[in-house]
Parts: C-alpha cells; sequence; structure tokens
C-alpha cells in the first residue's frame, strides 16, 4: 500500500493551519486519507477545561441569555459556573445518578441547562439533552416516551412545567426519576441544591478524578426516521479530542484574547453542544445564548441580539443565512459591523446554496473590500461532531474539507460514488443498550459506516477537500437506469427556486422522471403573490406568479442540460409544514428525504399520475 502525503499553502493568512494528507490507496479500491499533523495532547476531560478557566479567568463572562431584546443579558462567569456547577454535581450523586442512570434534560438552551449538564459531566454522570420538539412540537409524544424508557433516568430536568405539562403527564409511569422543575427559584440557585453542599465537596472531587477519557459523557439521540430514536454514546475523550484538533486547524484559537459566539443552535444536537459550546468552553470564551431561530416571528430576536453581540465565529445553518442575508441588505449598521468584525462564517448540517454563498461574498466585499472566509465541515452525532474541515478558503459553496488530526477517512467505491467510513478517538464505541446497531454500524476496520458519500474537489490534490455527495442510501436509480445523485439535485434545485422554496425532497424511484416535493418559503410566496397574510395558503401558492416562479426555476435547471437526472418535468407545492412526529424534519429545519417520501407517498404516486411534465397543484 504507497502512501503520498500532499501539501497545500493555506490563503488565509494566521486564520487557518495549512493543511497537509497523507493518501493511501489498498487494493480494493479504497482511498484512505489522514491529516500529517499528529492530533495533539488531550484533555481527560471536559471539566477540566472549567477547572482551568475558573483558575485563569474567573470574572470572565462564560454564557449569558435573555428572553426577549427589551430584557437585559443575564451573565454566569467562569468562577460563578464552576462553583455552581459542583453544587448541582454533589445533589446529583446524592439522588443516586451514575453511569447507569443519566439524567435527563428537557429544556430550550439556557444556563440552567448548561450548569446541569456540565455538572453531570463533571462527576462522570451521562447526561441526554432532548430535543424540545418531541416536547414541544409533538402531538403523540412517542419518540418522547421511547427515549424517556430507553434512558431510565435517575433525574428529568424541565426548564418550565407549564411548557412541558403536557410531555411530563405523557410520560408519566415510564420512568422512576427525580423531577428539577427550572420554573421555581428554588432549584438551581437556591437551596435545594445549596444544602449540604459542603459535606458533598469530597464526593465530588473524587467523583471528578475518577472521570476517565472513555467515561459515557453524553447520550445524544439521532433523528429517528427510520424508527425510535437510538442514543448515540458520547465519551468525553470524543469531544475532548474534538476539540484539540479544532484548535489546531484554528490556530486564531489560541492567539485571539477575546471568543464570542451568539449561537441559537439546540444542545439536543451535536453542531450545537459538542462543536460550538465546547469550543467557547475550551477556549475560554463567551457564548450569548441566543433565544431566537431562523424562522419567521423568531429572527426578529437573533437579529437584535446581532445588532449588540458580534461573533467572533458566526455559525448557523443555510436557512439561517437566507434570513440573515435578507437583513444585511436592508440593515447598513448591521451589515458594517457583522463584516468588519466577524473573523469567519461557518456553515453546517446542509450545503449553503450557491446564490447565498455569493451573496455573502458580494456583501461582505462591498462592505469592507475583501471576503470573509465562509468554510464548512462534516461528521455526525456519532463522530461528536468534526471529522473532516475545510480549513482553507474553497472556491464555491460545499467543500467540507479534509480529515482533521487523529481522524481516518476510508473512501470505498459504491457503484458511481465513493462511500466514506470514519476511524478516530472522536468516533462513538455505540449505542447506548443497542447491541445489534451497535455491531451494524461498524465495518471490520473499525471504521464506522455514516452512509454518506463524498466526492473530490481534485482528484489530483486531496488538500482541496471533499464534496458531500449524497447518502448513499437516498440516492435511486430512474427506470432509464440513470442514477439521480439526490444530495447535489436538492441543493441545485433550492438554489434555482428561491426565494420561492424553503427545502425540496427529491423523488422519481423507479420513475420514468424526476420529481420534486416542495416546502414553500411561505413569506416569500406571499410577497410574490402580493397576497396578504389572511389569504389562505392554498390561495397563494396556486397564484400565477408563485407557479410562473416555480415553473422558470424548473426551466432554468433543464436547460443547463445534463440529463433526465438532473432536473424535475413536476412539482407539488406543499400546504402542510414537516411533520416532527413523522420525523420530516428536526428542530435545527433538517429535512429528512426518507420520511418525507414515506409520509407523503400518496402525494408522489399523484404527481405521477398525471400525464408527463404536467404542474401538479398544491395540495389542498
Amino acid at each position: 500500500m504507497a502512501a503520498l502525503i500532499q501539501r497545500r499553502t493555506s490563503s488565509t493568512g494566521d486564520l487557518f493551519a495549512e493543511p497537509s494528507i497523507v493518501v493511501s490507496r489498498t487494493r480494493d479500491g479504497s482511498v484512505l486519507l489522514k491529516s500529517d499533523t499528529p492530533l495533539g495532547a488531550v484533555p481527560r476531560c471536559v471539566g477540566e477545561w472549567l477547572e482551568t478557566w475558573a483558575v485563569r479567568t474567573p470574572e470572565r463572562v462564560f454564557l449569558a441569555q435573555r428572553s426577549a431584546a427589551d430584557v437585559p443579558w443575564q451573565y454566569l462567569t467562569y468562577g460563578d459556573a464552576r462553583q455552581r456547577v459542583r453544587k448541582v454535581a454533589g445533589w446529583l450523586l446524592a439522588q443516586g445518578l451514575g453511569p447507569e442512570r443519566p439524567l435527563a434534560i428537557l429544556s430550550e438552551n439556557s444556563i440552567d441547562h448548561a450548569i446541569l449538564m456540565l455538572a453531570a459531566m463533571h462527576v462522570g454522570i451521562p447526561v441526554a439533552s432532548v430535543s424540545t420538539a418531541y416536547s414541544l412540537m409533538s402531538k403523540d409524544f412517542e419518540k418522547l416516551r421511547s427515549l424517556i424508557a430507553l434512558l431510565d433516568p435517575g433525574a428529568i430536568f424541565v426548564s418550565d412545567a407549564r411548557a412541558y405539562g403536557a410531555a411530563l403527564r405523557a410520560i408519566e409511569g415510564i420512568h422512576r426519576a427525580v423531577r428539577i422543575d427550572g420554573s421555581l427559584e428554588q432549584t438551581l440557585c437556591g437551596h435545594v441544591f445549596a444544602a449540604s453542599a459542603s459535606d458533598r465537596e469530597g464526593d465530588v472531587e473524587r467523583a471528578f478524578r475518577a472521570v476517565r477519557p472513555d467515561t459515557v459523557a453524553k447520550l445524544l439521540f439521532t433523528s429517528g426516521s427510520t424508527g425510535a430514536p437510538k442514543a448515540v454514546i458520547n465519551t468525553q475523550r470524543m469531544m475532548t479530542s474534538n476539540q484539540t484538533a479544532r484548535a489546531q486547524v484554528w490556530p486564531f484559537l489560541n492567539e485571539i484574547s477575546e471568543f464570542v459566539i451568539l449561537d441559537w443552535l439546540p444542545w439536543s444536537h451535536t453542531f450545537g453542544t459538542n462543536h460550538n459550546f465546547n469550543c467557547v468552553l475550551r477556549n475560554g470564551g463567551t457564548l450569548y445564548i441566543d433565544a431566537g431561530k431562523p424562522m419567521p416571528g423568531a429572527f426578529e430576536l437573533s437579529l437584535a441580539n446581532l445588532r449588540e453581540v458580534i461573533p467572533t465565529v458566526y455559525f448557523n445553518v443555510p436557512r439561517g443565512f437566507e434570513m440573515l442575508v435578507a437583513a444585511l441588505r436592508e440593515d447598513a449598521s448591521l451589515r458594517d459591523r457583522f463584516f468588519s468584525q466577524t473573523k469567519l462564517i461557518f456553515y453546517a448540517g446542509a450545503a449553503l446554496p450557491q446564490n447565498l454563498w455569493e451573496s455573502l461574498e458580494t456583501l461582505s466585499l462591498a462592505t469592507i473590500g475583501r471576503v470573509v472566509p465562509m468554510v464548512s465541515a462534516w461528521g455526525s452525532t456519532e463522530t461528536a461532531p468534526l471529522a473532516l474541515d475545510c480549513h482553507f478558503r474553497a472556491m464555491r459553496s460545499g467543500n467540507v474539507g479534509v480529515p482533521i488530526p487523529g481522524v481516518e477517512i476510508k473512501l470505498l467505491p459504491s457503484g458511481d460514488k465513493l462511500e466514506v467510513r470514519v476511524r478516530g478517538p472522536n468516533v462513538t464505541p455505540g449505542y447506548w443498550k443497542s447491541p445489534e446497531p451497535t455491531a451494524q454500524a461498524f465495518d471490520d476496520e473499525g471504521f464506522y459506516r455514516i452512509g454518506d458519500a463524498m466526492a473530490f474537489a481534485d482528484e489530483a490534490d486531496p488538500n482541496k477537500g471533499l464534496f458531500f455527495d449524497g447518502r448513499v442510501s437516498e440516492d435511486f436509480k430512474l427506470l432509464t437506469g440513470t442514477w439521480v445523485s439526490v444530495g447535489r439535485l436538492r441543493v441545485e434545485a433550492i438554489a434555482a427556486l428561491a426565494p420561492l422554496v424553503q427545502d425540496v425532497v427529491i423523488t422519481g424511484h423507479d420513475r420514468n422522471h424526476v420529481g420534486f416535493i416542495i416546502f414553500p418559503n411561505i413569506a416569500a410566496c406571499r410577497k410574490v403573490s402580493g397576497s396578504s397574510d389572511q389569504e389562505p395558503l392554498a390561495d397563494v401558492l396556486r397564484s400565477l406568479p408563485v407557479r410562473n416562479g416555480i415553473a422558470q426555476g424548473l426551466a432554468q435547471l433543464r436547460a443547463r442540460g445534463g440529463g433526465s437526472s438532473t432536473y424535475a418535468t413536476r412539482a407539488v407545492l406543499l400546504t402542510e409544514p414537516p411533520s416532527v412526529d413523522g420525523g420530516e424534519i428536526t428542530d435545527k429545519g433538517y429535512i429528512n428525504q426518507r420520511a418525507v417520501l414515506a409520509r407523503r407517498a400518496e402525494i408522489v404516486d399523484r404527481m405521477y399520475g398525471a400525464a408527463d411534465e404536467q404542474w401538479i397543484d398544491c395540495p389542498a
């Protein structure tokens, strides 16, 4: 097996480390990629970060939160955070929580949430932050019930017992946990956790010293699109090695005096908790918890926060960037502050549509005379999450980079694609209480089978990165025998149909033609149609301006050429939003292709029951 080291000079100065990738090829045609940079020294556990900064910078703000734009920020310093974490940890130990009795958290992001999460991990208690969608948006609570039964938690925290009342009633009788009510003042800040805290200091210190790199730190749930959600084991080593590698490829983290982020991404997902939250904690930074979201009616608070807090790195998902671009175009003051102070723009979870990439480049160039670097990364809940990272200036959207230090990538030929598998200290040992799925998740060489495909940006130079090439299981053949690359076509469709679409699901398996199931951007459709907010949505979507706009986008895709797998001959605009209970969407706004196709099978049949190349109206 021959190995080749290839290097690439970074063009972004002091922001990024120079990529240097070792390439090996095996007899079966697989390509192995790994960084030529060894992984640096990895801390024993996450708690060491908190202990370090509480001593070095006890007065520095660690966390800040507010619920509305006219409400003052609440602050928590590193010194105060350590005191509260150790008090809460002692209380949790006294309640009998431990490696087999985890802590479950039903809460949005908050200071209380953070303290409980850190306290549990500090003393070796696994913590499971549960998606708020399962408690606040679900109608049947089936997923919530299944995951609480799987966890068998020793304690359950709810930020507000009234808001979570229906969810709490739904799980009655299936757990034996102590309930912590965050809506009561005497919980996290008062006498419940403070009582006899001094008597528990010894227990807390002994438990903290006993935490090892292999200790289970978190249980993060998969989407459950093909059944009940699985609890992914996240060890201390997974998280500490991930942030060690992050600092190696982003050396500016070790050099700046102040690292600030403003972030809404939920801590029930690996992007928000393991990447963003841990990045702040590892580097002694400040996290302003954004109570807004990239949704109509909620993004206004995000913008109000952004006018006060300009982050060092701005993290978001594509939907968030779509709303940000619109705001930056309208607000010159915000635009000036954002581009002059933000060092880096980071998108993840899905490829940023190229039109948004180009809009951000154009806006930054016009504002400050240069382009603020836009980068991405790739991984999953099972990889904590960082596996590939684009720590160089990419030429276009979608480049997810190269392996980080300590991680090895295997690209295995699968049809006309390269299936990607991952091995390294960041990879999960398996799923909680699920031996069969655990065994199926790894190949004979110990690589995690993530199910994604990758394509080289430049096969002659692996340092130019990889592009996400869809899910291997999602791609399909038309009856003509032509393969449809679902991930690639989805991104192209969103760009071509902008701004009228929120997301697109690709249809056509065992059919003659590709079709689009469209979740519309309702605000954009109302604006284009000239309709009021009182106009029924179905009438808006049937309006001539909307139909013409979609038809023009479809024609644009077809005009590029490339064959029947690269455009749709039919489309349907949905009036019903994606279903949480049906597994169609996560609380980060990601659409699950497989779940939508299964739940909307009747709509798909209707699309293909019509004559070829006929526009299909929205279902009532």
